[in-house]
């Protein structure tokens, strides 16, 4: 009830004397710095959507273009061919107006044309099958059209529109890869019976479900997506742990600190940083030799996302924003704020908390130590003990707290550790990160971020939001603004002081 009485901003009581009304400043400032950062993160992705509409162009680019069609009639020379002296004729009356929209409908009719040009170069694939001494002259003339087309200084998703739809292969095809993938597999009394079911397939219901796929593929980017995602991930009853979430290592030549605290702050604080450029959209997106730019849909889904056991199928859950992180350590559960007043939080400040959490001299409540060995159970056996445990009262509010954090931090009591000279402590690494002792992580979480007690550090992932490279970038990156850019002082410790 203390934390309601805090929450509250206004109150008021009746008494004979009159009304009594209090007002609590701290919660004011609160809500006021939570909707300025919310309306913020609304503007900026409004500016994002409208820069990416306009690419491979950029909007300063119509300043001048609006310029020489207002010079250019002032002076009476009409580059518009007759449509300004229109326009004036029967709805506006400012020649200055009327070359300006008629500037502006010229500019985006170029645009548009020059993303679907490039779209159409895109789905050009004779540059993958040629060495690179024997380019033909068609790839050349190629490569010069998409270098001339494509626009400087991309943003993480600018290429989104210009990336063209998956084609639909025809069915022959289909049935053809089909048959030589199976052929391995049988013997010639089997592969025989498998061609005539294709044969028949191909002349009858194929022919049906191939207009189906088609135009599905006119209304999607990816027709194969949803269905992948579904039935390959989603619908799967295995547990996670092990048959689908994967991991990744920490930098094992390199060893910036062997203090457990400052690691994680650091960690968690070019994380953020991290997710600050992804919503901003001021990442590089990966192109393949400098040309062909890779889809960007499934960074959306990086961060605030989890993994919701269902009986049937299970759904990922995306949050728009989140303020805090969870920690795990020593069978407890901690949810962490990495933002004061709007502001991220500075490494030595997160390291300050995540210290006090390694502190706590208390124990866990009872059950609290196994409950991440929901997680990795059998995904029906989950989803009717959240239905049966998790529905309302404090399990609920604390399993929300979880499942809405950026994502999960784990404070491990173990050291790990690389020797090239024994191979068997990086593999008990590597089973560590990936499984852990099948408590101690949190497995429908988007990703994990695992500290070992000597400041070593990994990763497991949950599969079903994106594939490896997505999770690659990332980690690449932190691991470059923890050890390069952010430093450490002498003592292991974060650099800076908190306030």
């Amino acid at each position: 009830m203390a934390e309601a009485h805090e929450a509250v901003a206004f109150a008021f009581l009746v008494t004979p004397e009159g009304v009594d009304f209090n007002v609590n400043r701290e919660a004011i400032k609160a809500v006021w710095y939570s909707g300025a950062r919310s309306w913020r993160k609304r503007f900026q992705r409004f500016q994002n959507s409208f820069f990416r509409g306009v690419y491979p162009a950029t909007p300063w680019t119509l300043i001048p273009v609006a310029a020489g069609v207002n010079a250019a009639h002032h002076y009476g020379y009409d580059v518009t061919l007759g449509v300004v002296d229109k326009l004036r004729g029967k709805w506006i009356p400012n020649q200055y107006v009327a070359c300006t929209l008629v500037a502006t409908a010229g500019w985006l009719a170029i645009v548009f044309l020059r993303r679907y040009t490039l779209k159409l170069l895109y789905l050009y694939h004779g540059w993958m099958y040629e060495a690179h001494r024997s380019v033909t002259w068609k790839t050349k003339l190629w490569t010069v059209l998409v270098r001339l087309l494509s626009g400087r200084n991309p943003g993480m998703f600018s290429y989104q529109n210009s990336i063209p739809h998956l084609p639909v292969p025809a069915l022959k095809e289909t049935m053809h890869r089909w048959l030589r993938s199976v052929r391995p597999l049988l013997d010639d009394t089997q592969y025989k019976r498998m061609e005539t079911l294709a044969g028949e397939f191909e002349r009858g219901v194929g022919r049906r479900f191939q207009k189906y796929l088609i135009m599905k593929s006119w209304i999607s980017s990816n027709y194969v997506t949803d269905w992948w995602e579904e039935f390959v991930y989603l619908r799967g009853r295995s547990p996670l742990m092990v048959n689908s979430n994967f991991y990744g290592l920490d930098s094992i030549l390199i060893h910036p600190t062997k203090v457990q605290a400052a690691r994680a702050a650091n960690i968690v604080h070019a994380a953020f940083l991290y997710r600050r450029e992804l919503e901003r959209e001021t990442l590089t997106p990966i192109v393949i030799q400098n040309m062909i730019p890779l889809c960007s849909n499934q960074y959306v889904r990086q961060f605030n996302t989890t993994r919701v056991p269902g009986e049937e199928t299970d759904k990922l859950v995306h949050y728009m924003d989140s303020k805090h992180v969870s920690v795990y350590h020593k069978g407890r559960y901690y949810k962490v704020f990495v933002y004061h007043k709007s502001h991220l939080l500075k490494p030595c400040e997160l390291e300050m908390q995540f210290q006090s959490i390694l502190d706590d001299p208390s124990l866990p409540e009872k059950g609290e130590e196994h409950l991440g060995s929901l997680t990795a159970a059998e995904r029906s056996h989950w989803a009717k003990a959240r239905k049966q445990f998790f529905s309302d009262g404090m399990n609920q509010n604390s399993l929300r707290a979880i499942e809405t954090a950026a994502f999960h931090v784990v404070l491990d009591e173990d050291d790990y550790e690389y020797d090239p000279e024994d191979h068997t402590k990086l593999d008990a690494f590597g089973r560590a990160m990936l499984h852990g002792d099948g408590c101690d992580r949190w497995y429908d979480k988007s990703f994990n971020v695992i500290f070992g007690k000597n400041g070593r550090m990994g990763l497991n992932t949950e599969h079903s939001w994106a594939d490896a490279p997505v999770t690659g970038y990332m980690w690449e990156y932190i691991i470059m603004e923890d050890i390069y850019r952010m430093g450490w002082a002498e003592a292991g410790m974060g650099e800076g002081g908190g306030d």
